[in-house]
């Protein structure tokens, strides 16, 4: 039985931003879970160290992150979690906090239509799982890292954080090119005396494994979508949940943002159409499942002078919040 949460249960939306851009008004796509001040982090898209520090958010209280995928707008700020986080508090967990996301591809998936021959970037490792990125991380500030061991006698940054892949249940029929988020149940990932978190596939192909988490907490449950196109699997993640943190896309910006006329923008379009979920779809699919409150999040795109979130209500019963960075959502039943 998991121990009641103290007051200050609540989800906070470090940056609302989708895709891999830097934008002015919004920082990459980052929340948190805050239980009676344990942390939990899902994503760290780009700022979400400073965007931490915004919140005012202890390091230092920080249980476990969690990854949906490995795009970089996801795991841009890593790297600063861990160059940086030895000066934000990291130093003074109680134990390392637990890293979890994806593992490998198992291989580079296909060309989209139209684009021809690609070349392979780290032909020797070229789809590297959440764990081997973390590693080739260190290596690839191992100068810094030695250094600051050495000269501010900081910890090993695997005394601090301790990634690990994410891996399916045996018998889940996930194929990365044919099956990338098969009809599947939830299974656990990660659980402590205060939440325990579910995930389960869903559709955000060619870039596989993609992952959604559920949070389950004696305060109540939220669920954060990442990236995906509407996927049965999210709302059987997030059926009764309390809150559903879900990705939205302005169809009709893609289609005037991409026109069609040259084989890049045409793979930009099929991309935008079949992985990530128009705006009413998530209000759809919120729906389905039973869920209290809808938030969006990780808005494409993130800035718009006449927005259309709101037409996720069309479709939706429940109170819609149209996500904004480091906007506090309390969590209660």
């Amino acid at each position: 039985m998991r121990e009641p949460s103290t007051p200050g249960t609540e989800i906070v939306l470090l940056g609302t931003a989708g895709g891999p851009r830097v934008r002015a008004s919004r920082a990459g796509i980052a929340s948190a879970v805050v239980l009676g001040g344990a942390v939990y982090l899902v994503d760290f898209g780009y700022g979400a160290c400073r965007q931490v520090k915004l919140a005012g958010l202890d390091l230092s209280r920080l249980r476990a992150g969690f990854v949906t995928h490995l795009h970089s707008d996801h795991i841009a700020d890593l790297a600063n979690l861990l160059l940086f986080g030895w000066y934000q508090n990291l130093e003074n967990l109680a134990r390392p906090a637990r890293l979890l996301g994806p593992g490998s591809r198992g291989g580079l998936p296909t060309a989209a239509a139209d684009l021809g021959p690609r070349e392979v970037a780290c032909p020797d490792d070229p789809t590297p799982g959440f764990a081997a990125t973390v590693r080739h991380l260190h290596q690839a500030f191992a100068t810094d890292i030695n250094d600051r061991m050495r000269d501010n006698g900081r910890s090993h940054p695997d005394r601090l954080l301790a990634a690990a892949d994410i891996e399916l249940p045996a018998g889940v029929p996930f194929d990365p090119a044919t099956a990338p988020a098969p009809p599947m149940e939830p299974f656990r990932v990660y659980e402590d005396e205060l939440v325990r978190v579910t995930a389960i596939l869903v559709h955000h192909a060619p870039m596989t494994p993609a992952y959604a988490f559920r949070f389950d907490t004696a305060e109540g449950s939220v669920v954060f979508s990442g990236d995906t196109g509407p996927c049965d699997n999210v709302v059987t993640l997030a059926t009764g949940a309390d809150v559903l943190v879900h990705e939205a896309i302005d169809e009709q910006w893609v289609q005037r943002a991409y026109r069609g006329e040259t084989a890049r923008e045409r793979a930009m379009v099929a991309h935008h159409a079949t992985a990530h979920t128009p705006i009413r779809e998530a209000g759809l699919i919120a729906q389905k499942a039973g869920v209290g409150t809808l938030v969006l999040s990780h808005l494409v795109p993130a800035e718009l002078d006449r927005p259309r979130w709101h037409e996720a209500a069309d479709a939706f019963d429940g109170r819609l919040i149209v996500g904004e960075d480091l906007i506090r959502i309390p969590l209660r039943r």
